[in-house]
């Protein structure tokens, strides 16, 4: 565009920055997308997508050179040599951990949605309204009503696979046929719903995996190497589909290793004319202007942008007029369950690598149960048999090893618990030049942790996992807590939170920035709590509810 000119300006070309590209350019506005990472192309760049454990030099694993350059990634299991490419350079983005939090980061085109974990769940009003209900922070601005229409939208594009089991408190949506539980898991389910008269169920998970194809994109491969890159377009991902739809309509520029450093604000006009992006190769600076921003850089770095958009006007940032901007730090707590041995399945196995696994939705401080602790959890899980991979301690060489080897080990079934946290105000993120990164730029202080309503849900999430595999007739179920720290569910939300009121929330229901209503932010950081399920399809569907209200406001011209 001439003079750098543009109608909308997206930051982030993650699972929200890839939606927001799609919608904009499809209602005929001429959009920049920037991405402060290299460009990662659909099938080329995805180098080790057709690799097996031998092909790696460590079979897959780290090298000491490795812990030494990711002190963050190495604390779980994303550190390994497959697809490190994916995963920021923990050196040169630094960050200051008052307490403790592990800051999981893609910088490239993409971003997580390459490397996500695909699990889809829609918000329910017991969710949008349980703030206003038990007094928590501020109340959600939007109910179940003003967003399902949105979630039925994405789902039908992205391809939700999944079951329709008619739970108020986990909504269906419109999916494409679940995937198979296997013989385990469909006994354990069918205990579990008798032993329980049907108030815990277990169901396949919701995953934006493709059971059949759809438009260019075809049927998953039960590969299961989702992470990697998929060639076949069979996950959802920028890569494999919003971004293909808005290069189709010929109104998206992208724009790779772009690093927006501010979001420039006129008092006069009282909105944002642009973003200013410094090079990261380069370290050139330039401005763009535009009509609207959406800002979907992912929760801590959206916070970031708004907070070094300071002037004289907001001096904590662009949104921070009601002090919460940095406040309200979530995730979801998880790392905790049981899991045991199955017997009596010896004649049994599956065929492939499903990449999805079950789901036993909430059942806590729902329908009159009531705990010493507010809101509650869900699990995700699997039954699978072991392989050729497993340890026997009595078999160490030779031909007997090999023979024991080409049979399937026993089976196995494990329940991972995954919890809601509160938005404590406390919980935060700031600007500090206590350290810089690699381009002189301050980064995030962070300090939040949890608390003891999640210490307590703590408790439930193990022994109820314990109870139910022993229900479901699982010999002495071993419970297990790995120990949690903010952030490892690489869910992080909050810090600019929608509301109802400019005095206590960054965003109104629309998304809006209350301070610049031309500017729009819709990641994570928008979530006002953070329920118990996966975030991202609500990322999305408020993506695609915002743009349509930015559309329909620049066509009256009130933004």
């Amino acid at each position: 565009m001439a003079d750098n000119v543009y109608d909308a300006i997206v930051i982030g070309s993650g699972i929200s920055g890839g939606w927001a590209a799609k919608e904009l350019t499809e209602r005929g506005l001429k959009t920049l997308l920037l991405e402060r990472g290299r460009n990662v192309e659909h099938v080329k760049d995805y180098t080790n997508a057709n690799k097996h454990t031998w092909d790696y030099p460590h079979r897959g694993g780290r090298t000491t050179q490795m812990i030494e350059d990711y002190p963050v990634l190495k604390r779980d299991y994303p550190l390994n040599e497959t697809n490190l490419d994916f995963w920021v350079n923990e050196k040169e983005n630094p960050y200051v951990e008052l307490k403790r939090f592990d800051w999981y980061r893609g910088y490239q085109v993409g971003g997580r949605s390459l490397t996500w974990g695909r699990q889809c769940y829609r918000l329910s009003d017991h969710d949008f309204t349980a703030n206003a209900k038990e007094g928590i922070a501020v109340d959600w601005p939007i109910r179940y009503a003003d967003i399902a229409t949105w979630y039925s939208h994405v789902e039908r594009f992205a391809g939700i696979s999944g079951s329709k089991e008619g739970l108020s408190h986990l909504p269906d949506g419109e999916f494409l046929p679940p995937m198979e539980m296997n013989c385990v898991e469909k006994d354990v389910a069918h205990r579990l719903a008798r032993h329980y008269k049907g108030n815990r169920k277990m169901i396949i998970g919701r995953c934006a995996n493709l059971t059949q194809p759809l438009k260019t994109r075809a049927t998953c491969q039960y590969r299961n190497k989702c992470w990697l890159g998929c060639q076949f377009g069979a996950y959802f991902s920028t890569q494999s589909a919003t971004l293909p739809a808005a290069m189709l309509t010929g109104n998206l520029t992208l724009r790779p290793f772009s690093i927006v450093t501010k979001i420039l604000y006129n008092k006069d006009l009282k909105k944002a004319t642009g973003v200013e992006v410094l090079d990261s190769e380069t370290n050139e600076v330039s401005t763009f202007n535009s009509k609207i921003v959406f800002v979907c850089a992912s929760t801590l770095n959206s916070t970031w942008i708004l907070m070094n958009s300071a002037t004289n006007v907001w001096p904590g940032g662009l949104g921070s007029s009601s002090g919460e901007l940095g406040h309200n730090l979530m995730d979801h707590h998880f790392r905790c369950g049981a899991s045991g041995v199955v017997e009596g399945y010896e004649d049994s196995y599956y065929y492939g690598r499903r990449p999805n696994g079950i789901y036993i939705p909430r059942f806590r401080n729902i329908f009159g149960d009531k705990r010493s602790y507010l809101r509650g959890f869900g699990y995700q899980g699997s039954a699978s048999r072991q392989g050729w991979g497993r340890d026997i301690a009595e078999l160490s060489i030779g031909a007997e090893l090999k023979e024991a080897l080409c049979e399937p080990g026993p089976w196995t079934m494990g329940l991972g618990a995954f919890g809601e946290t509160l938005p404590y105000h406390e919980n935060k993120v700031s600007l500090t030049d206590k350290q810089k990164d690699k381009w002189g730029l301050p980064v995030l202080e962070i300090d939040a942790e949890i608390k003891n309503n999640e210490t307590r849900m703590r408790e439930d999430m193990i022994t109820d996992a314990q109870e139910m595999l022993r229900v479901a007739g699982i010999k002495d179920p071993k419970a297990y807590d790995s120990g949690y720290w903010m952030g490892q569910g690489i869910h992080e939300m909050g810090t600019a939170r929608m509301g109802l009121d400019p005095k206590t929330s960054v965003l109104n229901k629309w998304n809006q920035v209350w301070d610049a209503p031309n500017v729009f932010v819709t990641d994570g950081s928008c979530m006002t709590s953070a329920s118990c399920v996966n975030p991202s399809l609500t990322y999305m569907a408020l993506t695609a509810r915002a743009v349509d209200y930015a559309f329909q406001e620049l066509k009256k011209g009130t933004i």
